[in-house]
């Protein structure tokens, strides 16, 4: 995916010489550091939060959840037709362990020679790429540190919309920059277009929306809500000049990062289950000019040959509304719930063809490389 077009949307902020690179804006199971997802419970006072009242909450956020977010600066090489040219980047982190592990967005990272983490307590580490999901927009990094401030994650239920919602991380280069608004919306999705993609596989979906402001440099950061809990990784904005909207921001759920981020430490990659559709949006347009009884969906295209949906009986111009009881309205919608399963498994598949609706069973394939 190419990150040049995806600079003004994603926020890892860069900074080059002599060129433009290419930079852009549970069970355990995980060892011996602990993990923090099922952490979930309000923060009690702590000695940073002890001082500020009660009606302050997004202060009481920001006191407890700032020193598990870190910035991350990475030197970036490229091979040009002058020759090797360097550039520099920064993008945002939560602690995610405190044995070292740190998760960020994949863009923050790609193609970075060199990554350095620099803590809330004024400490700075060389850190390593663990492995890194492009689909989702996770990374994982770690650093040789222990006993570090890990962050709880909460994955046991969606975010509300209209509650509040906190965004800290490095804007520009403003280490511990604390925003706040409230989310605005769940289950969006970023199109293809937006991310430099040229499919419904490169969208993110099933985001976040939020108006708490998150600019360049907020790449990696927290979103949290009232009770400290991270329930986003920031991922994206729109650029108000470039689309005529403010405070148009977006985060990968805590649920999603927490899944792959476990995978990426057990084995260094992600294991993404295989529908073997191609699809694209049903809109209210094309229902009526087919006379279709539903107005929304995953409108299949396309069926791989040998794979679960085609072994299934999925056909063209079916139109999928449900997988496993979870609404689809759209493509994004798909690729969202198939996140929760795992290749090899059998899922319930809600399709409507010729104005009838039924349930075939798919068995998940994995994703080849290149679908």
């Amino acid at each position: 995916m190419n990150l040049r077009k995806r600079t003004p949307y994603l926020l890892l902020l860069a900074a080059v010489a002599t060129t433009v690179l290419l930079v852009g804006c549970s069970e355990d199971g995980q060892g011996s550091g602990r993990s923090v997802a099922a952490a979930q419970a309000p923060r009690e006072e702590t000695p940073t939060t002890s001082g500020i009242p009660e009606d302050e909450p997004v202060a009481q956020v920001a006191a407890a959840v700032g020193p598990s977010v870190v910035q991350i600066n990475v030197e970036v090489s490229q091979q040009t037709p002058l020759g090797t040219q360097q550039g520099e980047g920064l993008g945002s982190g939560v602690i995610y362990r405190e044995d070292g592990y740190i998760i960020t967005n994949d863009h923050v990272v790609r193609g970075a020679s060199g990554i350095e983490v620099a803590f809330a307590d004024g400490e700075t580490a060389p850190a390593e790429l663990v492995g890194a999901d492009p689909t989702s927009e996770i990374a994982v990094l770690k650093v040789n540190r222990n006993d570090l401030p890990a962050a709880p994650f909460k994955t046991d239920e969606p975010p509300i919309v209209g509650q509040l919602a906190v965004a800290i991380g490095s804007p520009a280069g403003f280490e511990a920059t604390v925003t706040s608004g409230i989310v605005s919306a769940v289950g969006r999705e970023f199109p293809a277009e937006l991310t430099g993609g040229g499919n419904a596989a490169s969208a993110l979906s099933d985001l976040i929306q939020t108006d708490a402001a998150i600019s360049p440099g907020n790449s990696g950061g927290a979103l949290v809500d009232r009770d400290g809990n991270i329930i986003g990784i920031n991922v994206a904005y729109l650029p108000p000049a470039e689309r005529g909207a403010v405070n148009l921001g977006f985060a990968v759920p805590a649920d999603t990062a927490v899944s792959v981020a476990d995978q990426l430490i057990e084995t260094g990659e992600v294991t993404t289950p295989y529908l073997g559709v191609g699809t694209a949006d049903l809109t209210p347009e094309i229902a009526e000019r087919f006379d279709l009884p539903v107005d929304s969906g995953a409108l299949v295209q396309t069926v791989e040959p040998g794979s679960g949906a085609e072994a299934a009986g999925v056909r063209e111009n079916d139109v999928i509304t449900a997988l496993e009881g979870t609404s689809v309205a759209s493509y994004g919608d798909l690729f969202g719930a198939l996140r929760d399963y795992q290749p090899g498994d059998t899922v319930g598949l809600t399709v409507v063809r010729n104005g009838n609706e039924r349930t075939l069973d798919v068995t998940l394939g994995e994703r080849p490389e290149n679908p």
